[in-house]
C-alpha cells in the first residue's frame, strides 16, 4: 500500500467528511508505516483534516500515528510540520473533554523528541491542578517520565511539583503515579512522605503499598541501617487485604531481618495466603516460598505446621504432594502426634466417592506416614491398624509394604499386627498383595497359636486341591444354570377396558441360585496365578517347619499341616504343567521351587537348608531396609552439600562495610551473600548456557548472528545477536523467524537500524505447547541505506533438543507397570554400540537421555550376560516417558552387546522424539548406528505386560 496511488486514495479518505472513513483510513496508514513504508505525503493531510476531530477512535489512532511516524528530515532536524503538530498536542492538553486530555498525557509518556515536550510543559503542569482525578493521574504519570528522559532540561522542578501534588492529593491512583516518580527521581522526598504518612500506608490502595515495599527493598540494600525505618510498616502491611501485598510484604520483611518474631510473622502470612487464595498457581508459589523458609528457619516454621496441613483439603494432588514434603521436613517431637492425627484423618477420607485423584492421594499419604514411622517409632503402633483396614482397597500393595517393614523394624507390634493381619485376610483381592501378606506370615508367625491361626486361615482362603479340575466343574456348572435360568414367555388374550381385545406376552424370570463365594486367593490360583501359588506354597512350608520344630515330627496336627502343605504344592504343580502360555519360563521357575519346598518337607536329611529356608530370607530384608534407609539418607546428604562456585565469584564480607552499615539484625541480602560464598546462586553455569548458541549466518556474510537459547518450562527465549559486519548503515533489519513442530512465535522481532560495525540484541519468545523436537528458521531482511537495495540473508536451523523438556522422575514398579500397559505409542530402538560392559551401556543411556533408573542397583550387579532395567522421565507438560532396556552380551560375537530398548508414552511426539535421541546417543559412542524399529499404535496389553516385565 506504500506506493503513489494508495497515498493519494488514503488522503482522499482521510479528507472524508465520515469519521468511519477516517478511521479506516488511519488504520491503514499506521499498518503501512509498521511495515516499513514512509507515506511522507500523508502527514499533512492527517494534520489539516483530523486533528480537528471530535471522535474518540480518531484520536486514539491519531496518538499512534504521531508515535511512529519519522520527526526527523535527513539532515537530523526537526520537520517542519511538528510545529503544527505540537499545536494538535497543546489543544488536546486543554481539551474540556477528560478523556481526551488523559489520553494525551499518557501519549506523552513515549514520546522522546524534547523539541516537541518542551512547549507542553505548561500545559502538563496545568493538569496536575485539574478537578478529574483521570486527567492527574496521567499528568503525574508524563511528569515522571519526562523527568526521567529530560529531567534537567524540561523539568529541573519536577521532583518539588510532584512533593507538593502529592500532599494535597486525595485520589489513590494519583497518589501512586505521584509516588511512583519520587521513588524513582527524588528518593529523599518519598521517604519523608512515607514517615509522615506511615499510619495511613493501608488506606492508599494496593498499588501505593507495592511501591512502598519496593522502595524499602531499594533503600535498605543501599543502606541497610535504614531498616528500623520500615518495619512497622510492613508489620502493617502484613495484613492487608490484598494478597500480593501481604505476599510481598512477608518477603520483604523476610529480606529485612531474620529475627524469629520477624519470620514467625512472614509465615502465618503465607499459611494465610495458603489456605485463603482458591487459585492452585498461588498456593504453588506460597508453598515454595515456606519450603525456601525452611531451610534457615525450620523451628519457627514448625509452630506454624498445622495450618499449613489445612492446604491437604485442596483437590489438587500436585498441591498436597507438595505440602506433604515441605510438612514431613517440620515434624519434630513436640508435633509429631497432631501431624499423625491429620494423616490419618485424610487417609480415612479418601474414602469418600467422589474424590479425586484418591488412590494416588491415598498413596502418598501412606508413604508419609511411613516416614514419619521410621523417624518416631512411639506412633508406629498408633497407625498401623489404622492403614490396615484399607487392605482392600486402592493402594493396598503400599499398606501391606508399610506393614512388612513396621513388622521388621519393631517386634513388639508382631502379635498385634498379625492378628490383624489375619482378620483382613480374607478381604485382600489382589495377587501382590496377597502375596505380601502370605511372606509375612511364613516368617513371622513365630508363636504355635499364630502359626495355627495363619495356617487355618491361609487353608480356608485356598480351598482343597485340585484347582484345575475346580475350574472345569465351575465351568459346567455355570452352564447348566445358564440353561436352566432361561427366561418364560407367557401369552394370553385379554379384554381391554373400551371392550376390545389384545394379546399380552409377559416374560419371566426363573429365580436364581445363590452364587458360591469364591475366595479370592482361590479364584486368582484357578485363573492360572501360578507365581501366587508357588509363594502361597513356600508360606504353608514355612509354617511346617516352624511347627516341626516346635512340637516335633510326631505330632499329629503337624502331620496333617505337612500332607496338607504337599497336597497344596502338588495341586499348584499341576497347574503351572497344564499351562500353556508365552510366560512358561517363568511356570519352570515355579515349579522349581515348589519342588524344593516338597523336598525340604519329605527328605529328613537336609536340615541345614531347612534353616536357610526359613531364616535367610528374613535376613535378606532387613539388609534390603538397612540398604534402602542408607541409600535416603545419602540422597538426602547429597542435597545439603553446597554446591561448587567459581574461584573468581565475588564476595561481599558485611565485617568490611562501614559502621554505619552494622546494625542488630543481620543486613538485608546477608543471604544472597551468603550463596555467593557457597556457591548456591550458581544455578546457571557458563558451560550449558554455551551449549545452547547456534551460529545463524556464516563469518562472510555481511551481518553475521547467532542466537542463545533458553528454555522456561513453556517458554523458549531467543537471543540473536546481529553484527554489522559492513561500512554502511543498514535499515529496517528485520529477523523473520517461523517454527516448525508445536511451536509458535508469540511476538516477532522489531525493524532496526544499525550502525556501520555496530551490533544489536533481539529477543524473541516462542510457546511450546508439547515434548516434540522442533526447529526453528528464518531469514535476516535488510536495506542498504546508500542504495536502499533489499538484501536477504538465509538463517542456519535451531534444533530443539527434546532434553530441554524432560527431567528425571520417579514412580512405584506397580505405577510403571500400570503405565506400560496402558501407553499407546512405542518406538523400538535397536542396540548398536561399541561398549561391551551392560553396566557401562545403561548409564551412558541414562546420562545422556535425562532419565532416572527405576531398577535397584543391587539389581544390576553380578556376572551375567544378560541385563534388564526400566527407565522413568517426566516431562514438563506432564506427560510420561517410560523405557525398558533389554541388553545381552553375546559371548560368540565378541562380546556384543544386542537387544531392544523400548519407549512408550501417551503421546506420539515424546515416543519418537525419545527414540531419536536414544539413537544419537549411541552413534556418540562411535561405530554404533542405532536403527529405528517401527512405531506400533494400540499395542496389546499382553506384549506391554511381557516388556514391563
Amino acid at each position: 500500500k506504500g506506493g503513489d496511488a494508495s497515498q493519494e486514495e488514503i488522503c482522499k479518505d482521510l479528507e472524508s467528511s465520515d469519521d468511519s472513513v477516517k478511521v479506516a483510513a488511519m488504520k491503514n496508514v499506521i499498518l503501512a508505516m509498521l511495515h516499513g513504508e514512509t507515506m511522507p505525503r500523508v502527514m499533512m493531510t492527517v494534520i489539516r483534516f483530523c486533528v480537528n476531530t471530535d471522535c474518540h477512535e480518531l484520536k486514539k489512532l491519531l496518538t499512534l500515528y504521531w508515535e511512529i511516524t519519522p520527526k526527523y528530515g535527513d539532515d537530523k532536524k526537526l520537520l517542519p510540520e511538528m510545529i503544527l503538530v505540537c499545536n494538535a498536542l497543546l489543544k488536546d492538553l486543554h481539551h474540556p473533554n477528560e478523556f481526551v486530555r488523559g489520553s494525551m498525557l499518557r501519549f506523552l509518556c513515549k514520546l522522546q523528541e524534547p523539541e516537541l515536550l518542551d512547549p507542553l510543559i505548561p500545559a502538563i503542569k496545568e493538569c496536575l491542578e485539574h478537578r478529574h482525578s483521570y486527567v492527574r493521574k496521567n499528568a503525574a504519570l508524563a511528569v515522571f517520565y519526562i523527568h526521567r528522559s529530560f529531567g534537567e532540561r524540561l523539568l529541573p522542578d519536577g521532583p518539588q511539583l510532584i512533593d507538593a501534588f502529592i500532599n494535597r492529593e486525595t485520589d489513590t491512583a494519583s497518589r501512586r503515579n505521584a509516588f511512583l516518580m519520587l521513588f524513582n527521581e527524588a528518593e529523599d522526598l518519598a521517604v519523608e512522605f512515607l514517615a509522615s504518612h506511615i499510619d495511613e500506608v493501608g488506606k492508599f490502595g494496593d498499588g501505593f503499598s507495592l511501591c512502598v515495599l519496593e522502595l524499602t527493598r531499594k533503600v535498605c540494600r543501599r543502606d541497610p541501617a535504614q531498616k528500623a525505618r520500615f518495619v512497622r510498616v510492613l508489620f502493617s502491611m502484613l495484613n492487608s487485604s490484598s494478597a500480593a501485598v501481604s505476599y510481598e510484604a512477608a518477603w520483604t520483611l523476610v529480606s529485612l531481618s531474620s529475627a524469629p518474631t520477624a519470620i514467625r510473622a512472614a509465615a502465618s502470612t503465607y499459611t494465610g495466603l495458603l489456605n485463603s487464595q482458591s487459585d492452585n498457581n498461588v498456593k504453588l508459589i506460597v508453598l515454595t516460598r515456606i519450603s525456601e523458609l525452611r531451610k534457615h528457619h525450620a523451628k519457627v516454621l514448625q509452630e506454624v505446621l498445622m495450618d499449613l496441613l489445612r492446604a491437604l483439603a485442596s483437590p489438587n494432588i500436585d498441591i498436597c504432594k507438595k505440602t506433604l514434603e515441605v510438612a514431613l521436613e517440620l515434624v519434630g517431637p513436640r508435633n509429631i502426634e497432631e501431624v499423625v492425627q491429620v494423616l490419618k484423618r485424610e487417609v480415612v477420607r479418601t474414602r469418600e466417592e467422589g474424590l479425586e485423584n484418591s488412590t494416588e492421594y491415598r498413596t502418598m499419604l501412606i508413604q508419609a506416614i511411613h516416614q514419619c514411622a521410621a523417624k518416631f517409632p512411639d506412633i508406629a503402633e498408633s497407625v498401623v491398624h489404622v492403614l490396615m483396614d484399607f487392605l482392600s482397597n486402592d493402594g493396598a500393595h503400599d499398606v501391606v509394604v508399610f506393614i512388612r517393614a513396621i513388622l521388621e523394624q519393631y517386634p513388639a507390634l508382631r502379635p498385634s499386627v498379625l492378628k490383624k493381619l489375619l482378620m483382613n485376610f480374607a478381604d485382600m483381592q489382589t495377587s501382590n498383595v496377597l502375596g505380601v501378606a502370605c511372606w509375612i506370615l511364613g516368617e513371622y508367625c513365630d508363636d504355635l497359636e499364630l502359626l495355627s491361626e495363619a495356617f487355618e486361615e491361609v487353608k480356608a482362603n485356598l480351598g482343597e486341591p485340585p484347582f484345575v479340575a475346580e475350574k472345569e466343574e465351575e465351568k459346567a456348572d455355570g452352564a447348566d444354570a445358564e440353561v436352566d435360568a432361561g427366561p418364560v414367555v407367557q401369552t394370553k388374550n385379554v379384554v381391554l377396558s373400551d371392550g376390545t381385545y389384545a394379546t399380552q406376552t409377559t416374560i419371566s424370570e426363573a429365580p436364581k441360585l445363590e452364587e458360591k463365594s469364591i475366595p479370592a486367593l482361590r479364584r486368582l490360583l484357578i485363573a492360572g496365578d501360578v507365581f501366587l501359588g508357588s509363594v502361597v506354597t513356600c508360606t504353608l512350608v514355612k509354617l511346617v517347619l516352624r511347627a516341626l520344630e516346635m512340637r516335633g515330627a510326631g505330632n499329629k496336627m503337624v502331620k496333617e499341616m505337612q500332607v496338607h502343605a504337599l497336597l497344596v504344592a502338588c495341586g499348584v504343580a499341576k497347574l503351572a504343567q497344564v499351562k500353556s502360555t508365552p510366560q512358561q519360563g517363568a511356570f519352570a521357575d515355579c515349579l522349581e521351587r515348589i519342588t524344593f519346598a516338597c523336598r525340604l518337607l519329605l527328605d529328613p536329611t537336609v536340615a541345614e537348608l531347612r534353616a536357610a529356608f526359613v531364616e535367610e530370607s528374613r535376613k535378606s530384608f532387613a539388609l534390603y531396609l538397612e540398604h534402602k534407609k542408607a541409600k535416603n539418607d545419602t540422597a538426602t546428604d547429597e542435597a545439603k552439600q553446597a554446591p561448587r562456585v567459581q574461584a573468581d565469584a565475588l564476595i561481599s564480607f558485611r565485617q568490611l562495610r562501614k559502621r554505619g552499615a552494622v546494625g542488630a539484625e543481620l543486613d538485608i541480602y546477608d543471604g544472597d551473600d551468603l550463596t555467593k560464598a557457597t556457591g548456591a546462586g550458581a544455578a546457571m553455569e557458563l558451560g550449558p548456557q554455551l551449549n545452547h548458541v547456534y551460529q545463524l549466518s556464516g563469518f562472510a556474510d555481511p551481518v553475521y548472528a547467532e542466537a542463545s537459547v533458553t528454555v522456561h518450562d513453556y517458554d523458549i527465549v531467543l537471543e540473536i545477536l546481529v553484527i554489522n559486519r559492513t561500512p554502511n548503515t543498514l535499515t529496517n533489519l528485520t529477523v523473520e523467524l517461523a517454527t516448525m513442530g508445536d511451536l509458535k512465535l508469540v511476538e516477532r522481532p522489531q525493524s532496526l537500524t544499525i550502525g556501520p560495525l555496530d551490533q544489536r540484541t533481539i529477543r524473541a519468545n516462542i510457546k511450546v505447547s508439547s515434548t516434540e523436537t522442533g526447529h526453528i528458521f528464518g531469514t535476516i531482511v535488510y536495506e542498504n541505506s546508500s542504495t536502499a537495495e533489499k538484501t536477504f540473508i538465509n538463517l542456519n536451523d535451531v534444533h530443539l533438543d527434546v532434553m530441554d523438556y524432560i527431567h528425571p522422575h520417579t514412580c512405584s514398579d506397580e505405577a510403571f507397570r500400570s503405565m506400560w500397559a496402558e501407553f499407546e505409542w512405542e518406538n523400538k530402538v535397536a542396540i548398536n554400540t561399541t561398549l561391551n560392559d551392560l553396566n557401562d551401556f545403561l548409564d551412558h543411556v541414562v546420562k545422556h537421555t535425562n532419565m532416572k533408573c527405576l531398577t535397584p542397583t543391587s539389581a544390576l550387579g553380578g556376572t551375567s550376560t544378560f541385563l534388564a532395567a526400566n527407565l522413568y522421565a517426566k516431562s514438563i507438560f506432564g506427560e510420561d516417558a517410560l523405557v525398558n532396556v533389554s541388553v545381552e552380551k553375546k559371548e560368540d560375537a565378541d562380546g556384543k552387546l544386542t537387544g531392544y530398548i523400548r519407549i512408550r508414552s501417551k503421546t506420539q511426539g515424546i515416543a519418537l522424539s525419545l527414540g531419536d535421541r536414544i539413537a544419537l546417543v549411541q552413534r556418540m559412542q562411535g561405530l554404533g548406528d542405532g536403527r529405528k524399529g517401527k512405531k506400533t499404535g494400540a499395542i496389546q496389553p499382553a506384549a506391554k505386560a511381557e516388556g514391563a516385565e
